[in-house]
């Protein structure tokens, strides 16, 4: 497979200087001004001069050009890489002029609208730390750029953005900014992969420490021309002389030594507006953040740290991870006089040191490059070939392919060969999925060190982004299973490092006792009833205030919310609406619900529908809000209160106004629910006494006949359905399990099945009701209501409640 990329708003070319060498074709790149683009020209970016676009990307026209290089260069294939810088300077904290600042921020819709057009396997947008925040006009509309990125790519991509320190990825000096990384999901590879992985910072002496100091203003070093002493008023000699390390010039004690301008014979002192002009650097810190007027001494951190200059282009080159192989002219500069290589420098330097100002460290795009190739180059299994390489030797299995597979396939194998694997209720969590929640938890900036819990951990589904994410932090991670195989095959993917430490631990997490509190507990505890261990439910429930449950994840969401300040879970989707589970949301309630996630029955191989949800272990108020991801990708932000707190005891993560106009016009609690659960198909006959009305017979006000589909039954005593048979009460039938509610009522000498509920009530209810129950706005009502559930469906003491009666139409 051809690795390809395309680059826009690319500068000199900086940025992606190294990915030619890691085996990267450059498609097509654009930049505006030729004379950076010559510069790209000059290092042989690309190998066709098509290929080189010098135009103004907001164009329509430009937009095409890019497009029709990319498809008559790959054509159905895909491009790998999309790279896109914009110019940064209305969202830069460091510009004090910003003007026509929300037109200049919204070049990064053309960036996302091309990657939307190319859907490139990879994307990566860099800016400044206020980039996502920052708002932008896309069309009529003003949003952040956060939500533009969302809205466009979310659908096709997983995507992880993090403001991060470039000194803390290998980049040799100190640069805040925000990297946003996309994969495509098709690919599912974690964007968290793709991340440079966290290194040590580098001191301005390891970076530039080895370079000859200059003394002679307008020096110039005889083996390297771009090391060299630019000159500077003379008159600013006197203020930088005497100052020391870490000191401005606005610190010398003398008047006429601080930054002034002399009018009328009056010394009349310059702004210091950052705090960081005239300022000379550390040799034993990190280097600074290079900005675009690195030329001058008034610009912000420029000062060498013992030579009286700004720093030289070569050091500028060193401090932004540019190799000397790098050219900034076609020209063999070596062989020029000291005259001509003056003249060089008044006519290129300017140009030179705004380039670099501008660009991304080379190492930070080579890092990521690296990372894309190493996630290709894992090999992924398919089902046939997981069931051919099922066996019961884990660890050999594990050692042999762990940097070979990706880790989804690892696990898969693994937790598919074991037996017991439906026994205790536990499932693969895909690795996407274990990003989908990781990458919104808590960055914990002001914490160095981070404890979390993984109480049903089995081989480790969630470590390998929980350790990426937090890279460069101190982690202690306790991990608990109840399976003593799972432990010992994590134990030999998991190793402890400087910063990393592991606890793994057999055990019941439900009946261990911790004596500590953790800043997180993440993980996707067993789902289902105990039915048969008895003596373990009691135990258990011994620990639990939550009465009218046996389901083991409710348990568990109960006890980490003892012991944590953040928990991110799994669970079924039922949650949001089973009477069992009316305790658990009662507490949950009471916590700030950052994040809810409906996965539909995406999130697993097996079809059971789920949730995720964050949660911070404050008290809610009435100002909390929570941000839902709904099935269909959208995003909303709701209040708290607005989701968990109605009349249904019901979390409505879909509630909207129409669905509050129906409810206003609605009485509601007006119905009891029956489910028959003894009638099964061995009692049931063709022909009998009395008809068993199944939900297919049910249609709008009435019951159909359906040849090879109705049933019969004869006898009907021990049936607690049976009480429903020819009483002198009005009986409605409703289908249950369906997004297309129906009623009619019971006819004579009739009983249903369990996939039908019985509803009463206390009051006569007419036909017009009846019918309301199978109109469009009921319908739309219903699905808001049952949270777009496809099959926790069930009609319960809860959900019965959603079937009432229109006011107008109300009978006493």
């Amino acid at each position: 497979m051809e690795l390809s990329y395309i680059s826009l708003f690319s500068g000199a070319g900086i940025g992606c200087y190294k990915l030619n060498n890691l085996g990267f074709k450059c498609i097509a790149t654009v930049e505006k001004e030729y004379k950076r683009l010559l510069i790209q020209k000059t290092n042989k970016k690309c190998e066709n001069e098509s290929s080189y676009i010098c135009a103004d990307l907001s164009l329509d026209s430009t937009k095409q050009d890019i497009y029709d290089i990319v498809n008559k260069r790959l054509g159905n294939d895909s491009l790998t890489l999309l790279v896109a810088t914009p110019p940064c300077q209305g969202m830069s904290v460091a510009n004090h002029k910003k003007n026509n600042e929300k037109k200049r921020n919204s070049l990064i819709v053309d960036s996302v609208k091309i990657t939307k057009y190319l859907l490139p396997n990879f994307f990566i947008f860099e800016n400044v730390s206020s980039f996502l925040n920052t708002i932008c006009s896309d069309g009529d509309n003003d949003i952040t750029i956060s939500e533009l990125i969302y809205n466009y790519l979310d659908e096709d991509y997983f995507i992880y953005s993090k403001v991060v320190n470039f000194k803390n990825y290998g980049a040799n000096s100190s640069r805040t900014r925000t990297l946003v990384i996309g994969s495509k999901k098709k690919l599912n590879i974690s964007p968290l992969n793709l991340f440079p992985n966290y290194t040590k910072e580098k001191t301005l002496y390891e970076v530039i420490g080895y370079l000859k100091s200059l003394k002679i203003m307008g020096e110039i070093d005889s083996e390297d021309i771009f090391h060299q002493f630019r000159k500077y008023d003379i008159k600013m000699f006197d203020w930088i002389k005497d100052i020391k390390e870490g000191q401005s010039a606005f610190d010398n004690e003398e008047h006429n030594k601080r930054p002034h301008k002399v009018i009328n014979s009056i010394i009349v002192e310059n702004t210091n507006k950052n705090g960081d002009k005239y300022k000379r650097q550390y040799w034993d810190k990190v280097g600074p953040c290079i900005h675009t007027r690195n030329d001058i001494l008034s610009s912000q951190n420029t000062i060498h740290p013992t030579d009286n200059r700004v720093f030289s282009i070569r050091e500028l080159m060193e401090l932004m991870n540019i190799p000397k192989t790098f050219k900034w002219s076609s020209d063999d500069l070596s062989k020029l006089t000291l005259s001509e290589k003056e003249l060089f420098l008044k006519q290129n330097e300017l140009n030179i040191r705004k380039c670099i100002g501008e660009a991304v460290p080379s190492i930070i795009f080579e890092e990521i490059s690296k990372n894309i190739i190493f996630e290709l180059n894992k090999k992924c299994l398919d089902k046939k070939d997981i069931n051919e390489i099922l066996n019961n030797d884990y660890i050999s299995f594990i050692k042999d392919n762990y940097e070979k597979l990706c880790f989804d396939d690892i696990v898969k194998v693994v937790e598919l060969s074991k037996s017991d694997r439906k026994l205790n209720a536990s499932f693969f969590t895909p690795q996407y999925v274990c990003f989908d929640m990781i990458k919104d938890l808590p960055e914990f900036s002001n914490k160095d060190v981070i404890r979390i819990l993984e109480p049903s951990c089995g081989i480790g589904s969630f470590l390998p982004q929980l350790i990426k994410k937090y890279q460069g932090k101190k982690l202690e991670i306790d991990c608990i299973d109840i399976d003593i195989e799972n432990i010992s095959i994590a134990k030999n993917i998991f190793f402890n490092d400087n910063n990393i430490t592991f606890n793994f631990i057999n055990a019941d997490f439900l009946l261990c006792d911790l004596d500590k509190k953790y800043d997180i507990v993440v993980g996707n505890p067993p789902f289902g009833n105990i039915i048969k261990d008895k003596k373990l439910l009691r135990e258990y429930k011994k620990r639990s205030s939550l009465n009218n449950t046996n389901n083991i994840f409710a348990f568990f969401v109960e006890k980490v919310l003892n012991i944590a300040e953040f928990v991110f879970f799994i669970t079924p989707k039922s949650i949001l609406s089973a009477p069992e589970f009316s305790d658990l949301r009662k507490l949950l309630n009471n916590k700030k619900i950052l994040i809810i996630k409906d996965y539909g029955e995406k999130a697993f191989d097996i079809k059971i529908e789920t949730i995720s949800f964050l949660v911070e272990n404050k008290k809610s108020t009435n100002v909390s809000k929570t941000i839902i991801y709904y099935h269909n990708k959208k995003r909303e932000m709701k209040y708290q209160y607005y989701i968990t707190e109605n009349i249904f005891d019901i979390w409505l993560l879909y509630r909207d106004s129409f669905f509050d106009s129906i409810y206003e016009k609605m009485e509601f609690k007006v119905f009891n629910v029956f489910r028959d659960r003894q009638i099964t198909k061995k009692i049931l006959k063709d022909n009998g006494k009395y008809r068993v009305l199944k939900s297919r017979n049910i249609i709008n006000n009435g019951i159909i006949d359906i040849p090879k589909y109705d049933k019969f039954i004869d006898d009907v005593n021990g049936l607690a359905v049976s009480k429903f048979l020819n009483i002198n009460k009005q009986v409605i039938l409703v289908p249950n399990l369906t997004y297309y509610p129906r009623a009619a009522i019971l006819p004579h000498n009739c009983i249903v099945d369990g996939s039908v509920a019985i509803l009463t009530a206390d009051r006569y209810i007419d036909s017009n009701d009846l019918d309301y129950f199978s109109s469009e706005e009921f319908y739309r009502f219903y699905k808001i209501a049952r949270n777009y559930s496809t099959r926790t469906m069930n009609i319960d003491s809860n959900s019965v409640k959603f079937f009432g009666i229109l006011k107008n139409k109300c009978k006493n």
